[in-house]
């Protein structure tokens, strides 16, 4: 058998899992959101070598010395430096297993990867701060009314090209 195939992991049966974690928290049955419309894609105005990316990720990313999130409906949001050193990096999540990431943040926040496109000349650069909240958050109506108007003007404010979403 190969290695690859040793190390390969069965998917992750989520919504009978993420359902129990939120009956454990108290709430009611989960209403998974389904869009009724496809999403609006927009074609890249020039090369990802000359672009400059947001970046947002739902794995509950925050820097040593900013307040952890909480679990129960936290619609906030941190603003991660991108030159940080990962070494301040922190994490915390109901809904993963936190051992990797608490490891090596990058399989959850994977800036050094970016860094490394930046280095390669494949990516332009990045914004100078990148977003995190906390993915699996129960009420979609606070998320669409609170939380993505806040970040779409952070990254609009930061004048990026393009955007990237790691949901965790």
């Amino acid at each position: 058998m190969s290695t690859t195939a040793q190390r390969r992991q069965p998917p992750v049966d989520y919504i009978p899992r993420i359902t129990a974690q939120y009956s454990g928290l108290g709430y009611g049955e989960y209403r998974w959101l389904e869009s009724e419309e496809a999403p609006n894609w927009a074609p890249l105005s020039k090369p990802l070598s000359e672009s400059k990316l947001g970046f947002i990720c739902t794995g509950g990313i925050y820097v040593t010395g900013q307040t952890a999130f909480h679990f129960k409906d936290d619609t906030t949001y941190r603003a991660i430096p991108t030159d940080i050193d990962t070494s301040e990096l922190r994490a915390t999540h109901f809904a993963y297993d936190l051992t990797d990431a608490r490891k090596d943040i990058n399989v959850v926040f994977p800036i050094e990867q970016l860094r490394t496109m930046i280095n390669e000349n494949s990516l332009g650069s990045l914004a100078s701060n990148a977003y995190t909240l906390m993915g699996g958050i129960y009420s979609t109506r606070r998320v669409i009314e609170e939380l993505i108007p806040a970040l779409v003007d952070r990254v609009l404010a930061d004048e990026v090209d393009v955007v990237l979403l790691v949901p965790v």
